[in-house]
């Protein structure tokens, strides 16, 4: 009778033993689809984001205007870059300390409130023109951030001043971290032109 007893105990602690083996096999089968179903949808869902990126800096809010039509037409993602410690208020003001920076060759701190731009291969940067150039917070965002192997597209406001006198700066500060600097466009309210410029260079938005 005990070793009936005992061999009943045996097969039944082989039998537990299997069911729990098996239950583990099918556990670990279900996880591993999952995750793989997982990681299929976000690759997938990373081909299907957006692959354009508009950064752009504006204190009166006519870059600001530009950069959101530019938005508008090509369906971009946005960004305003911001001086990490505003510029003081009014023209005179802002002015005065940004042509200190200009002068000194300043670089001033920038706020670290961009994407991650690993997500991005074109990128199309903004800013009004200050002294036929580029604001130096322009030449921060470069400090600060990693273009290598992005397409940069500058634009520009500015009362009479052409894109071209800024685009020299740009490409130097653009092809010494990597990327490839293309001709800019200076926006004047002509959005016909504006959209010319983005058709070229293959922005638009297919139902523009």
């Amino acid at each position: 009778m005990a070793a009936n007893f005992l061999d009943r105990e045996v097969k039944h602690m082989k039998f537990k033993w299997r069911w729990l083996v098996t239950m583990l096999i099918v556990g670990l089968m279900v996880t591993g689809s999952l995750v793989g179903l997982g990681q299929s949808r976000y690759a997938k869902a990373a081909t299907k984001g957006n692959r354009t990126l508009i950064i752009y800096f504006s204190m009166s809010g006519t870059t600001k205007q530009a950069a959101q039509q530019i938005q508008k037409y090509t369906g971009a993602d946005i960004v305003r870059l911001q001086r990490a410690t505003p510029y003081p208020k009014g023209y005179d003001n802002y002015a005065k300390v940004a042509d200190r920076e200009r002068r000194q060759g300043t670089h001033p701190a920038i706020k670290r409130n961009l994407p991650n731009l690993s997500r991005y291969d074109t990128v199309l940067i903004g800013f009004p023109t200050w002294w036929q150039q580029p604001p130096m917070v322009i030449h921060t965002l470069f400090d600060d951030y990693d273009f290598s192997g992005k397409t940069i597209i500058p634009f520009t406001t500015s009362m009479s001043t052409p894109m071209k006198n800024s685009m020299s700066t740009m490409r130097q500060i653009g092809q010494a971290d990597g990327a490839t600097v293309k001709n800019g466009f200076r926006y004047d309210d002509n959005n016909a032109a504006l959209k010319k410029f983005l058709r070229k260079n293959h922005l638009l938005k297919s139902q523009q």
